[in-house]
């Protein structure tokens, strides 16, 4: 009879532990989508600043520093790891996709060239490594904007890509037209 108990009341215990799995999960996509809003949001203005005062090959080196910082200090004031990541990179070191995010990169590539809008696509994902432990992954697509083709698309000015070749040797992220998918933003969280 005890036994039976027991198990009467760990199935009753079972529903508020996957509702608060579910929860979770939602606070952690709110986060993640927080997070992006916020480095988009910080990015863009410098960007856009730049370009507009400096010009391309001036904002190209706000890109190459602040990016990069940004990221670095979301991740440290947040604890998730953030960075940002391309099917084809420009900074090899940094913007490489791992196999997971190369995944999901072709599926938003793939729903973007079949009709979606590339603002709404988004990619959440509880996985559990190899030791046991898990961990939230979050990717949200990076559209490329007119502003973006200076730097990424099909017809890029010598002096840009002068500078963009100093800078980042094996430099892939060219190529690319309004409305494509760039890239990505790419956060995980240990769970």
């Amino acid at each position: 009879m005890r036994y039976i108990i027991l198990i009467f009341i760990a199935f009753l215990l079972l529903p508020s532990c996957q509702t608060e799995k579910k929860a979770d999960v939602q606070e952690n996509i709110q986060k993640a989508r927080s997070l992006v809003k916020e480095f988009g949001g910080t990015l863009k203005p410098i960007l856009v600043s730049h370009f507009k005062n400096d010009g391309p090959v001036a904002a190209i080196d706000v890109c190459s520093k602040s990016a990069p910082e940004i990221a670095q200090n979301l991740s440290k004031k947040s604890g998730w790891d953030i960075k940002r990541v391309s099917q084809k990179p420009r900074n090899l070191k940094t913007g490489t996709a791992d196999a997971w995010e190369l995944k999901v990169l072709q599926s938003f590539i793939a729903a973007q060239q079949a009709g979606a809008d590339v603002d709404t696509l988004e990619h959440y994902e509880v996985l559990t490594l190899e030791d046991g432990s898990r961990v939230f992954r979050y990717m949200k697509p990076q559209k490329t904007l007119k502003l973006c083709t200076a730097c990424h698309g099909t017809s890029i000015d010598p002096a840009i890509s002068t500078k963009l070749d100093a800078l980042y040797p094996g430099d892939r992220a060219r190529g690319f037209s309004v409305g494509d998918v760039r890239g990505a933003f790419s956060l995980k969280r240990k769970l």
